[in-house]
Formats: C-alpha cells, sequence, structure tokens
C-alpha cells in the first residue's frame, strides 16, 4: 500500500514539481537579467545564481532522476557510465543550490548588521569570487560519487543500473565522506541560515525602534516609509527562514536517523521508502520557493513579472490588429 502511495506521487506529484519550478525560475532569470525591479546589482547577481542553481535542480534531480529515468526505464540513463555521471551532478546541483542561499544570506547580514564588513565583503566582485567558488567546491566535493557504484548488471558488454559498492557500509574513507556531505547539506547550512536571519531581523526591529522614537520626538508622524520598508524585509526573511526549514528538516532527520541508530530502514523498510520520497519532494520545492519568496516581497519585481508574462499575449493581439486592419484597408 504505502508503495503504491509512493509510486502515484512519483507519477503525478514529479512533473507538477517539475513544471512548476522550471517556470518560477525561468521568469526569475527572465525579470532580473532585465535589471529593472529596483533591485541593487550585487542582489541580482546573487538572486541570478540562486534561480540558475534551483534550475539545475529542477531539471537533473527532478526531471531526469524523478521523471525520465521512472517513465524510460531502459533508456541510455540506465547505462552504469549515465548513471554515475547523473548521480555526482544531481547531488553536486544540490549543494550548489542550498550554499547559494547561505552565501546570500551571509551577505544580507553582513550588509544590514555588520557595517564595518559591508565595504569589504558586499561588493559585486567579492560576490562573484564567493559564487564561483561555492560553485566549483559543490561539484570537487562530490567526486567520490562517480566511484559510489558498481553495475547492477551487465548484458551484452554493457553495464546497466548502479547499485552501491559492498564497501561503501564499511569502509572509514566513505564514512567520512557520508558525515561530510551530510554535515555540508543539510546539517550546518539550515540553522546557520536560521541564526542569521534571527540575528538580521533582531538588528532590524532594534534600529526601526530606535529610528520610530526619534521619529516621534521630532514631527510626531508615525507613519515612516523606511519603517515600512523594514517590516518587509522582516517578513521576508522569516518566510526563506520558515520555507526552507520546514523543506528542508525532513531530509535532515532522516539523515541523521540512518546515519546514528542504522535501524530505520531495517525495522520499517515500507515506511522508510515513503518517508524518503515524501522528504525529496518537499526537498525539491524549495528550489523553486526561495527566488519566488524574494521576488514576491518586490513590488516592482511583481510589476516586471507581469509585464513579461503579458509581453507575448501584447505581440499577438497587435500583431492580429496590424492584419486585421491591413485587410479592411485592402476591401475598401
Amino acid at each position: 500500500m504505502l508503495g503504491a502511495v509512493a509510486a502515484d506521487a512519483t507519477i503525478i506529484c514529479y512533473p507538477i514539481r517539475a513544471i512548476i519550478g522550471i517556470a518560477a525560475n525561468l521568469l526569475s532569470l527572465v525579470v532580473l537579467s532585465r535589471r529593472m525591479c529596483g533591485l541593487s546589482k550585487l542582489v541580482i547577481r546573487y538572486m541570478l545564481t540562486m534561480a540558475v542553481a534551483d534550475t539545475m535542480v529542477c531539471i537533473f534531480n527532478v526531471i531526469v532522476r524523478n521523471v525520465l529515468s521512472y517513465h524510460f526505464p531502459d533508456s541510455f540513463l540506465a547505462y552504469t557510465c549515465t548513471c554515475r555521471l547523473t548521480s555526482f551532478i544531481q547531488i553536486s546541483c544540490v549543494q550548489f543550490s542550498v550554499w547559494s542561499t547561505v552565501s546570500f544570506t551571509i551577505d544580507r547580514f553582513f550588509a544590514i548588521c555588520c557595517l564595518k564588513l559591508k565595504s569589504k565583503y558586499c561588493t559585486e566582485r567579492t560576490a562573484a569570487v564567493i559564487l564561483t567558488t561555492v560553485c566549483l567546491c559543490s561539484f570537487l566535493i562530490h567526486i567520490p560519487v562517480c566511484f559510489r557504484y558498481e553495475p547492477s548488471y551487465i548484458a551484452g558488454d554493457i553495464r546497466w543500473g548502479c547499485r552501491i559498492v559492498t564497501e561503501y557500509a564499511s569502509s572509514p574513507a566513505w564514512k567520512t565522506y557520508k558525515w561530510l556531505a551530510t554535515l555540508l547539506v543539510p546539517l550546518l547550512p539550515l540553522p546557520l541560515v536560521l541564526l542569521l536571519n534571527s540575528l538580521t531581523v533582531r538588528h532590524i526591529v532594534q534600529v526601526s525602534r530606535i529610528r520610530s522614537a526619534l521619529k516621534r520626538r521630532v514631527d510626531g508622524n508615525i507613519c515612516d516609509p523606511e519603517i515600512r520598508n523594514r517590516r518587509t524585509s522582516i517578513i521576508l526573511l522569516f518566510a526563506i527562514s520558515g520555507s526552507f526549514t520546514a523543506l528542508w528538516t525532513p531530509v535532515m532527520i532522516l539523515d541523521l536517523s540512518f546515519e546514528v541508530t542504522q535501524s530505520f530502514a531495517v525495522n520499517a523498510p515500507r515506511s522508510r521508502y515513503l518517508a524518503i520520497r515524501i522528504a525529496l519532494l518537499l526537498m525539491y520545492f524549495s528550489s523553486c520557493t526561495n527566488t519566488c519568496i524574494y521576488a514576491l516581497v518586490q513590488r516592482r519585481f511583481r510589476e516586471e513579472a507581469k509585464n513579461v508574462i503579458t509581453y507575448p499575449f501584447i505581440i499577438i493581439v497587435r500583431f492580429f490588429k496590424i492584419n486585421w486592419t491591413v485587410e479592411s484597408k485592402l476591401a475598401a
């Protein structure tokens, strides 16, 4: 029963998730590339990188792994060499997506709370170096994944499928790699994002109270556009922390329960399979929520997104109007 439910989730949920994720991230890429949404060049650089990383997760982790491989089990994706390569790309893309979000969180923390470090850290050049380093490290760290699998079987001199090598569970080197991978995603990013965003919100609240008190003393005016902007920033940070925590906590719990006790898979294999499928589905949803959250809070971004969506329809309407006008003149 549980296996059937999980299979139904694979058939229905992942294609829907792929469509939503690709559409949301492509829209973000187009709007941000136009640089007309009122954001600074530094913020746009981070958000473009996040959108690219999230798009890669949608393509390789959702479409390739959970849609194409499921519906076409005997395609070239089942070759051992392809399986190894896609597994390497998938885990690297997830880490790149997560740590690009963490990098942006650190940048916003320095920009708001650490004014002395803002001039040194919060620059386009520094952002380019950090994001490039994050990308390279995300792929270099997981090179061992290419050697984690061996062929499931060989037919006609062709190696098919991937199964984990026998020494993966007992080798000290593989155990070290497993704990390093678990630490990098999601054990370290989750509390780091929560901590930095909490400190940033605390700083914004304290500064806003001081500003409100001074504003009342000077002119007695409570309405302050700056306070509204800071309130929007608080909502944004809470939304990011809440979304990131809710979508990544199930994966973190499963990782810890299996790595520490090694009993979850033995006692309830069907329950674990279903739990993994649901946790992964939630995790993949995080690759389209962060960019959407950043975008939806910005009013000018929403306006630009609306313009981008309606632009093709406007062109089509204009085209038919021109043709109708020309035909009317010719008929007259």
